[in-house]
């Protein structure tokens, strides 16, 4: 499995991209592995303040419904309009036009407490 290198990961199997103030969210490969076909996305609406590891959406697949937690804390700017009509878009591109949020940081130094690609990696390699 191909982990991106420029993402951050948590231990619930989200990653955020970041770029300057802001980081993208979504989920892993791993974890729509897990779950099976996306079937719908609740993403919450811009403007909402989160905080590191509350959960900040949900989606469901074929299996289970699951929440997915915001690896930093901060605002949400931005949601993926597209999973609404095309919510397999998570399945097909989990790291790119999959995302699900874009959230403006608000205490960047939660970034250190995120893993590696070559963390995630290691930590998946005992789940499977």
């Amino acid at each position: 499995m191909s982990i991106p290198e420029d993402l951050k990961y948590t231990k619930d199997h989200e990653w955020v991209r970041l770029n300057g103030k802001t980081g993208l969210i979504g989920i892993t490969k791993f974890a729509v592995d897990q779950l099976g076909d996306i079937v719908h996305a609740d993403l919450p609406s811009p403007g909402r303040s989160v905080k590191q590891h509350d959960p900040i959406a949900s989606i469901e697949s074929v299996k289970a419904v699951s929440d997915v937690f915001c690896p930093v804390s901060g605002k949400v700017v931005r949601v993926n309009l597209n999973l609404a009509p095309s919510p397999e878009t998570v399945n097909l591109d989990p790291y790119g036009d999959g995302w699900m949020v874009e959230v403006e940081l608000s205490n960047s130094s939660e970034i250190a407490s995120l893993m590696s690609a070559a963390d995630y990696q290691q930590f998946t390699a005992g789940h499977k």
